[in-house]
């Protein structure tokens, strides 16, 4: 993926065509130009399944466009080699790349995305462990010119202490960040790490925490029956100086804090979490006295039951938060117009198992995958493994369509992206522009 002459021209063209512009409401804000209409592509990083099509991990594209006579349908799919615990992905600031890891062997696909209906591998990146110590990359936020990777885990003994890497768009490590393990604020870090979010206008970067490969490898069933094991979960949360990259404060979010998501509205300097195991709600924002502070505000089903919360998405006006819990299989949404007290408003089953929810920009739409971890995911009947795409009138979700990845041989669908065609251009136009510019 080195950069030429040619090759920059060639990127140029590609930012002015935007290939792959479209947006959910939790992607980075480093990232090139909001698109907020209809998305014509989602694609899925997708597990494989030893003895299911060709057991491989692939990236999978569905069409999503309703005006397409391909709606609702796979229309592409690339595999990569092996099998690695397929989990998250995340553009490049400039959107040209689609980064993909697995939090098993470690390893680092970049597909470019200047064809968004055909996604192509363009390198694979297999050094994290040994030029770093973490393992398990989790995380792929982009920054400017640079991408930030968290990852989960690290080679010393494959536990929940770890860090974050920054590359270079090019695939290159030009920075380790360790998670911090000593005091800070009064708290003492775990050193455990997860998600990644950042206000730029407040200069806060905030980190959260799971646990460890030696934990999200294990049999759900064993890891649960495990006294010792269910003692390794973060229990944490961080605020950083985003640009120094240095941790200021540490937070006590006891349960496992996942998904970051910081309020999109012009002004606000809030965000929220979930805690997988505690089943809570967290804010996290300044207090009148500009002390950051993170409080639990609302309760997420009955935590008794361990409904398991794993992904959020918050609405771009920052007054809704979708929330899937994934072993009743339901989708939740969550009024906040008042973060300091996040009411529950409408749920709904949407699969015997719901791992991912992402929503369109809009808010008009919502789609919801089923894999959570290879091993953690249900067994026998209840082990479904679909995209499922629904319309949001703001009353009821809808169903549009589904993709059953299993019967189609496809493995377990988890994470998701959106893109759409080139706006303004079309591909002829833009691959001639691109060639006009080579040729200076």
């Amino acid at each position: 993926m080195q950069i030429t002459t040619r090759g920059a021209a060639l990127l140029a063209a590609a930012a002015i065509a935007a290939p792959a512009l479209a947006d959910e409401t939790c992607n980075s804000p480093y990232m090139a130009k909001l698109i907020k209409g209809q998305e014509d592509f989602v694609h899925v990083w997708t597990l494989g399944v030893k003895g299911l099509g060709d057991g491989r991990d692939k990236l999978v594209t569905i069409d999503a466009n309703p005006a397409s006579k391909k709606y609702g349908q796979v229309i592409h799919q690339v595999s990569v080699p092996g099998r690695g615990e397929a989990h998250h992905m995340g553009f490049t600031d400039d959107r040209r790349y689609l980064w993909a890891g697995r939090l098993d062997d470690s390893k680092i696909f970049v597909f470019d995305m200047l064809r968004p209906d055909r996604p192509k591998l363009v390198k694979t990146i297999a050094d994290l462990p040994a030029r770093t110590g973490f393992v398990g990359p989790h995380t792929f936020y982009a920054m400017p010119g640079r991408m930030l990777v968290q990852a989960l885990s690290n080679t010393k003994d494959h536990g929940g202490v770890t860090g974050m890497a920054l590359f270079n768009n090019r695939g290159q490590v030009v920075q380790k960040i360790p998670m911090p393990t000593g005091e800070l604020g009064g708290v003492k870090g775990d050193g455990y790490a997860y998600d990644i979010g950042i206000n730029p206008a407040k200069n806060v970067m905030l980190t959260s925490s799971f646990t460890g490969w030696n934990n999200y490898m294990m049999d759900l069933g064993k890891l649960v029956q495990d006294p010792e094991a269910m003692k390794r979960f973060g229990n944490t949360m961080v605020r950083w100086d985003a640009k120094a990259m240095t941790p200021q404060q540490v937070f006590n979010v006891p349960g496992a804090p996942l998904e970051i998501r910081w309020s999109l509205k012009e002004g606000d300097d809030w965000a929220v979490v979930a805690t997988a195991l505690t089943s809570k709600i967290w804010l996290i924002k300044p207090d009148a006295g500009g002390q950051w502070q993170a409080k639990e505000v609302a309760t997420i089903g009955d935590p008794a039951k361990i409904p398991l919360p794993v992904d959020i998405s918050i609405t771009a006006d920052g007054k809704g938060l979708w929330v899937n819990t994934f072993m009743d299989g339901t989708t939740r949404y969550f009024d906040l117009s008042n973060p300091e007290a996040p009411k529950q408003t409408y749920a709904k089953v949407t699969g015997k198992q719901v791992n991912m929810v992402s929503q369109s920009w809009d808010g008009k739409r919502v789609y919801i995958t089923s894999s959570l971890l290879a091993n953690w995911d249900k067994k026998g009947d209840d082990n479904e493994q679909v995209l499922r795409a629904y319309d949001w009138d703001g009353k009821e979700l809808v169903q549009k369509f589904e993709v059953d990845f299993t019967r189609l041989k496809l493995g377990r669908a988890h994470h998701m992206k959106f893109t759409a065609r080139p706006s303004g251009q079309t591909l002829a136009q833009a691959q001639a522009q691109a060639q006009r510019l080579a040729a200076r």
